[in-house]
């Protein structure tokens, strides 16, 4: 069948098997590899896209559902001009990433969780950040770069 969506502001289309997860229609058929494979069974939030504005594990999702719908990657997240997003930048800046793979999920998680809440304590931006898991980092600085791309200040937040 044929899909076409908005993705990172462009109309993109292609051909799908009804089975398609929309994880791998972004990878294989639009080469949108930032988003990543991590788990398959919806458990690490590397593969955190949004849907018509929403934060969605990609790897849940088919691509047939996503028919119509705009889509924004991790590779939608720069500026225009082609610099990197606040919260990208405050990744880069706070150290919240080692090896990099759960990073594109991270980043779109804390783009939605700051759409939904732009000031989030500490201890929401852990919460929501549950379902995104890290291996490398133990999430201090991932948690202190979602804060500074919030606006706030990071200086008071201890390490774990």
């Amino acid at each position: 069948m044929k899909v076409t969506m908005t993705v990172n502001g462009k109309s993109r289309s292609g051909e799908v098997e009804g089975r398609t997860l929309l994880v791998n229609f972004l990878r294989e058929t639009l080469n949108l590899t930032g988003t990543h494979v991590g788990c398959d069974t919806s458990q690490c939030g590397a593969c955190v896209v949004h849907v018509n504005g929403q934060a969605v594990k990609s790897c849940t999702m088919l691509a047939a559902e996503a028919d119509g719908a705009d889509v924004k990657t991790v590779e939608g997240m720069a500026n225009a001009d082609g610099s990197l997003s606040v919260i990208q930048q405050a990744f880069q800046d706070h150290h919240g990433l080692q090896c990099g793979f759960c990073t594109p999920g991270m980043v779109m998680s804390a783009a939605a969780l700051l759409k939904e809440n732009p000031k989030p304590t500490e201890a929401e931006v852990r919460h929501y950040l549950e379902g995104n898991i890290c291996r490398c980092t133990g999430y201090h600085n991932i948690v202190k770069a979602v804060m500074a791309a919030s606006g706030q200040d990071v200086s008071n937040i201890a390490a774990e």
